[in-house]
């Protein structure tokens, strides 16, 4: 029997952040920018490596099934795939992925409203 790890503890320091920065996104784009960045700022912290994961290595996919993708250099990283399988990665990259394709969801689906929020903060109307 393998022992299971928990990274718990870093879910639980991503995701006030990530939550905070999810509402306050005005488009589809900063949906997917700010997902990247806190994906790999988690596995950077898992694998114990800073910097080893960049944020163009992980990408939010609304229609894929799990609803991100890891690029094959994470998935090469050494010691990843024993975390990966040996640990609560996948349900914590899982979660993230869900809460950050709802709200891509919502502000595609309403992008006049997205375009007014941002003219107005710019001072257009």
């Amino acid at each position: 029997m393998t022992r299971q790890v928990s990274f718990t503890r870093l879910e639980q320091a991503q995701l006030p952040g990530f939550r905070e920065r999810l509402d306050r996104a005005e488009s589809p784009d900063e949906v997917r920018r700010f997902f990247a960045e806190t994906m790999a700022t988690l596995l950077a912290d898992a694998l114990g490596s800073a910097g080893a994961v960049r944020h163009d290595d992980v990408a939010l996919m609304p229609d894929a099934t799990e609803g991100y993708v890891l690029a094959p250099p994470v998935r090469a990283l050494p010691g990843f795939a024993d975390i990966w399988r040996d640990s609560d990665l996948p349900r914590i990259a899982g979660d993230f992925a869900r809460l950050a394709v709802k709200r891509h969801r919502h502000l595609a689906g309403n992008p006049e409203r997205t375009e007014a929020k941002t003219r107005h903060k710019d001072g257009k109307r």
